[in-house]
């Protein structure tokens, strides 16, 4: 845990890996996200003093996987009766597939592809988020992906991420028994080991974004007018 594993591998990332196993892995993301990554305290906090009863905010969620972020970001803006809009976008084809599949908001909407289709698209967004997407990154992709964010936001970028430490990994290991039949907890255990410390990520990141803790696992690196370094 010292040193992070950035050349560690994923088995849901592998092309020939389970499907039954990666389907059930897409399902269970949603109640592992709600029970883990803060996204709640983050849209209280960050996102719904942006959004408006009048005008639309539109979101990008880069790397958005089986897109169970997006339908909550859609279903928690809906219920207070804010416009948002949301674009859900993932390289993985079977992620994308996934994401079709399931019901979902009609302010949401999901592509194939990356950040920087979107930048050569010329495509702008109020809010560009990612969540648990850039542990997956070397320092130059990291680098690309910021920058694209800088280039698609108008207003503020945020990617929520794990905060590698021992005792993370040690009550992950625990708290992710019962998902079982999926790559849930070998994946998220490999996923601990890939990411930033927050010196790490602080060195990482290039001159206008605030590295925040956002709970004793999780970190979010920030850009945007409304953070002191953005």
């Amino acid at each position: 845990m010292r040193q992070r594993a950035a050349d560690a591998v994923e088995m849901m990332d592998l092309p020939d890996c389970d499907p039954t196993k990666l389907e059930l892995t897409y399902r269970q993301f949603g109640l592992v996200n709600r029970l883990f990554s803060g996204w709640r305290q983050l849209y209280c906090r960050e996102l719904r003093p942006l959004l408006s009863h009048d005008s639309e905010t539109t979101l990008l969620d880069i790397g958005c996987g089986g897109g169970d972020l997006a339908r909550q970001l859609a279903l928690w803006s809906a219920r207070d009766k804010l416009l948002l809009e949301v674009t859900g976008i993932d390289p993985d084809a079977r992620a994308y597939s996934y994401s079709l599949r399931r019901p979902h908001h009609a302010s949401v909407r999901f592509r194939q592809a990356d950040s920087a289709d979107m930048v050569r698209e010329g495509r702008r967004f109020d809010v560009v988020i990612s969540n648990h997407v850039i542990h997956h990154l070397q320092p130059a992709d990291l680098a690309q992906l910021l920058a694209d964010s800088q280039a698609l936001a108008r207003r503020i970028s945020l990617h929520n991420d794990l905060r590698r430490n021992i005792a993370a990994y040690a009550l992950f290991s625990l708290a992710a028994l019962p998902f079982r039949g999926s790559f849930i907890r070998a994946d998220g255990l490999t996923s601990i080991r890939r990411s930033y410390t927050p010196a790490e990520l602080t060195a990482a990141a290039p001159p206008g974004w605030q590295v925040a803790r956002h709970s004793p696992f999780h970190q979010v690196l920030m850009h945007g007018p409304d953070h002191p370094d953005g």
